[in-house]
């Protein structure tokens, strides 16, 4: 009976129009929420990376798009309400699911990816997230390193972020380390000789 109820006045209205139901109103959210947690999982770690500006586009106008199949025809606020608590509390639910099980959040989340290990660059990790050179260099210099050659590890986490570990010490650090020894050997020779006379 329930089945029928749902079938006869919910289902229909979710994928053609006519005014919703509440629940219509939740399902929509649900759906639509579903659709895009696949979308980005199939699109890769890059389009939460937000890495350059065609990515940030379509994250934008994906949330535009989407908003009428969350809302239907109703522009109420009871409709928008509705909607937008089906949404968090389907986030946390889903959030609470991936906490408890790691599998699921591995399925679901993805796994982290070396672009650079070891110092070499990771060229088939690159070429399959669709990062660029000019984007890794990018990130790297917005945490404030200077260069791919001071890197020992980047990784791309599941959440999008690149995080970078430098070589120990970094070419610069050696460089900077020889020249402070060189200036204290230099004190001491200038603290020598003024002793002396």
């Amino acid at each position: 009976m329930l089945a029928n109820i749902l079938w006869s006045d919910t289902l229909p209205n979710v994928f053609w129009s006519g005014m919703p139901s509440i629940a219509e109103k939740m399902l929509r959210p649900i759906i639509v929420y579903a659709f895009l947690l696949a979308g980005l999982r199939l699109a890769g770690k890059r389009e939460l990376a937000q890495l350059n500006p065609f990515d940030l586009v379509v994250l934008l106008t994906l949330s535009n798009t989407v908003q009428n199949a969350i809302i239907g025809n109703d522009t109420t606020v009871t409709g928008g309400v509705i909607g937008a608590t089906t949404l968090l509390v389907i986030n946390y639910l889903v959030v609470r699911v991936l906490h408890v099980h790691p599998r699921i959040e591995r399925l679901v989340v993805g796994k982290r990816d070396y672009l650079i290990r070891e110092g070499k660059i990771q060229t088939g990790h690159m070429r399959q997230e669709i990062i660029s050179r000019a984007e890794l260099v990018a990130a790297a210099h917005k945490q404030g390193i200077g260069s791919l050659d001071d890197v020992e590890t980047a990784i791309l986490e599941s959440t999008g972020v690149i995080t970078f570990s430098v070589k120990s010490p970094s070419p610069d650090d050696a460089r900077h380390q020889v020249l402070l020894d060189r200036l204290d050997a230099l004190g001491r020779q200038i603290a020598e000789v003024r002793q002396s006379r």
